[in-house]
């Protein structure tokens, strides 16, 4: 059965569309269980009803006319049960539901599973017997639902794929397709997808239908040529070098490249109306899977022949092509993989989005896309990226979500959020230059996270009062090695002077878990407990050293520097590093500088610092909050992964009481502590924050202005009222509606992110259901 299993899932996987992979499922289970019917039931999210897409055994007539109600027969009870029925006589159970156009009247055993993809019910696969005597055994029934378990991802995935063509399992049009990720940058964007990939992955070319196929034609006959000119001269190079069985590997790559072989498939593809390197990719895939699939081991290692076969053909395909693509007015850009060279690319002015399969919320491109304010989502799963090329999109950077084919009503929607954001922003143009006092006169200065330059320039304009975290991560991931001393003093320089003599808080080097250095790799298993933050540079003191001389000569004649140590779990490690930056301290002196001695802190990131506040408060000057982290420790949720996105929540009564202890304890020690990440700059854990006493609040300078005008507004002790109400409830939803219900309420509405009032609710049925998270 294992073997078996192996066999479908790499048959399927290779499938073109959905009806393709629903043929090969039937018909290769019913051979496996030797079993008269296999039959897949999909929930069409549009009708909410089971419809009859796929059979072998039934009449083949009755695919795509046959449907049940969402809980109508024994395939609406397995799906509402989310648990396999197993009847050896079917039509005697009182929920049997008879389909005369089926033919299914001579079967009595019955066996269906639930097909669920991320908790959602996609639909029911079944397995039928004529004779009444048959009951499917244990084994029988742990198979197949081995088999939906396996292929959901797939389904789901073909399904979506689908529907980005603008069909439903109806046939119908499809919009608002939903796809959730990361959010990488907020603001909402609606442009057409421009989908760019690294030249030769043949895994990510796009399926493109072209107007042209001779032209098509010829590209692919001269890269089959010019491919067979290269093995031909590197195998006359190496013919005194290699043994004749070595050489004949050439001569296998020749033959594959006959007329008759892989490149008369590859044109009979084109001439179907595919442009050439997406025929290309499909008959190397199919030939790939094939030879994967054989048991012999030598004709499984044909496969790499092939592949690389394939990619030295898409390598001339792709000379210059790239580099026309055609960049609309509003270009929404979307790759596997997003570099910041991809952004480039596209000229000034035409950019509105970023899509980015793989990627994170601290990566370098969502780093750069906050700087430049282009909305952006990153992290999204089982997202067929290669069909957005050319879809109209919205990309949802508060919530991180994208839509695709949207609909004249969702369109309208978020064209009316964006027009918003663009009013409220400039309606609070205006509190640049006020404090940010609530109405009884409580102080809360208003700080900001900053990476890169251009980050500034945005902060100053929206009336920052300090920088509470810079990221000097940055400067070392925008270079192909690390910064030197001396380029190092000019970054943090930069940034120093910009906010004199305001308080400027630099994060020593954090990296690992979701940031690497490409020319210092970290490879773990477990990266976010592993080797990152302050460990990392405490075991590589040179590092260190440099990057606090750098600093302190920085701060030469502004000393508006203070330090701030990252990922601390124990005292030793906050002695440590005070020892080595005295030691700089004081060779820095030695050498002439006058500066002073900078304020030096630590974040407060994972549990173990939490219940350890004191003992670091008495060894620092200060102590800042970095909520993201410690929303994802205690939670133990990556906050990056969108397949538990939904488990990550600020609002969770765990980091409310512990963001409380945190304040609470530093406040005894006589310490001032801060806090910096998303909850800061979101306006009603703005507000909770304040209350709890947090002496600072640090967050993307885009959220400032409305944390400004909301705390403003209010009076402190009606935010420690508040604060009271949510923290004697218990679920992490309804703290937030609380909240949200509380500053509507005060007439704040306007100022909560879009999706926390009405978008969720505008989402239809079918991208809740297609939704891939």
């Amino acid at each position: 059965m294992l073997g078996i299993l192996r066999s479908l899932v790499q048959e399927v996987n290779s499938a073109r569309d959905l009806t393709e992979a629903l043929g090969i499922i039937v018909s290769r289970v019913q051979k496996a269980m030797n079993t008269e019917v296999c039959s897949v039931y999909l929930l069409d999210p549009v009708s909410n009803r089971y419809i009859l897409m796929a059979t072998e055994g039934l009449y083949p007539q009755a695919v795509g006319k046959v449907s049940l109600a969402h809980s109508e027969g024994l395939v609406g009870l397995v799906g509402s049960r989310e648990e396999p029925i197993n009847l050896e006589d079917a039509p005697s159970h009182p929920r049997y539901r008879y389909f005369p156009e089926t033919g299914e009247e001579r079967f009595r055993s019955f066996l269906g599973v639930p097909i669920i993809h991320h908790r959602q019910v996609l639909g029911v696969l079944v397995v039928q017997q004529r004779e009444n005597t048959r009951c499917f055994d244990e084994g029988e029934e742990a198979f197949l639902v081995t088999v939906s378990a396996q292929l959901s991802g797939v389904i789901a995935h073909s399904e979506a794929t689908g529907a980005i063509s603008g069909l439903s399992l109806t046939g119908e049009q499809a919009h608002d397709v939903s796809f959730n990720g990361v959010p990488g940058s907020p603001g909402v964007a609606i442009g057409h997808g421009v989908v760019v990939y690294p030249a030769a992955d043949l895994d990510v070319v796009p399926d493109k239908l072209t107007t042209d196929i001779n032209q098509e034609l010829a590209l692919f006959q001269s890269a089959v040529q010019a491919v067979r000119e290269d093995i031909e001269q590197v195998a006359e190079r190496l013919t005194s070098r290699l043994r004749p069985e070595e050489l004949a590997l050439f001569d296998v790559y020749l033959r594959m490249l006959s007329e008759e072989a892989l490149p008369d498939e590859v044109r009979n593809r084109i001439r179907e109306g595919f442009w050439a390197q997406g025929a290309l990719k499909q008959v190397v895939q199919h030939y790939i899977s094939h030879f994967e699939m054989m048991d012999d081991h030598y004709l499984q290692e044909r496969a790499v022949d092939i592949r690389d076969l394939g990619r030295r053909l898409l390598s001339y395909l792709q000379e210059g092509e790239q580099k026309d693509l055609n960049y609309p007015e509003k270009t929404v850009l979307v790759s596997d993989e997003l570099t910041p060279s991809m952004l480039g690319e596209v000229p000034r002015g035409r950019l509105v989005g970023l899509v980015s399969v793989k990627g994170a919320s601290n990566s370098h491109v969502a780093i750069l896309a906050r700087a430049m304010g282009v909305p952006t989502v990153m992290g999204l799963v089982d997202i067929p990226v290669n069909q957005l090329d050319g879809k109209e999109l919205i990309v949802d950077g508060f919530d991180g979500r994208i839509f695709s084919s949207p609909s004249p009503d969702l369109r309208s929607f978020f064209q009316t959020i964006r027009d918003e954001e663009r009013e409220i922003d400039r309606g609070l143009e205006a509190l640049r230059d006020l404090p940010c006092e609530t109405t009884d006169g409580h102080r809360v200065p208003l700080l900001v996270n900053t990476g890169l330059m251009t980050d500034v320039v945005r902060s100053l304009s929206h009336g920052a009062e300090g920088i509470g975290l810079y990221r000097t991560e940055v400067p070392f991931m925008i270079k192909d090695r690390f910064p030197s001393e001396q380029e190092q003093r000019q970054y943090y320089r930069d940034q120093l002077e910009a906010f004199a003599p305001s308080p400027v808080t630099m994060r020593t080097l954090d990296v690992g878990g979701d940031k690497a250095l490409t020319y210092f790799p970290i490879e773990e298993e477990n990266p976010f407990l592993g080797w990152r933050g302050i460990r990392v540079t405490l075991d590589h003191p040179e590092i260190f050293l440099v990057q606090v001389r750098a600093m302190l000569k920085a701060s030469e004649g502004l000393n508006n520097l203070q330090i701030m140590l990252p990922m601390v779990s124990n005292i030793s490690e906050v002695e440590e590093s005070l020892h080595l930056i005295y030691r700089v301290y004081h060779e820095v002196r030695e050498e002439g500088f006058e500066i002073h001695m900078p304020k030096v802190g630590v974040m407060i990131e994972i549990p173990a610092a939490v219940y350890q506040v004191r003992e670091l408060a008495d060894r620092v000057d200060f102590l800042s909050v970095g909520s993201n982290d410690l929303t994802q420790y205690l939670l133990a949720v990556d906050r990056n992964n969108p397949r538990v996105a939904g488990l990550y929540h600020s609002y969770h009564p765990a980091v409310l009481q512990a963001l409380v202890r945190v304040a609470q304890d530093a406040h005894a020690a006589g310490k001032p502590v801060g806090i910096c990440g998303e909850l800061a700059g979101d306006p009603g854990g703005a507000l909770l924050l304040m209350a709890m006493g947090y002496d600072s609040l640090s967050m993307n300078a885009a959220s400032l202005p409305k944390v400004k005008y909301v705390i403003r507004s209010v009076s402190r002790e009606w935010a420690v009222r508040l604060l009271k109400d949510v923290l004697l409830l218990d679920s992490p939803h309804v703290i937030k509606s609380c909240v949200d219900l509380a500053l509507r309420n005060a007439g704040f509405g306007r100022y909560l992110r879009p999706h926390q009032t009405k978008a969720a609710s505008t989402t239809p049925l079918a991208s809740q259901v297609l939704s891939q998270n």
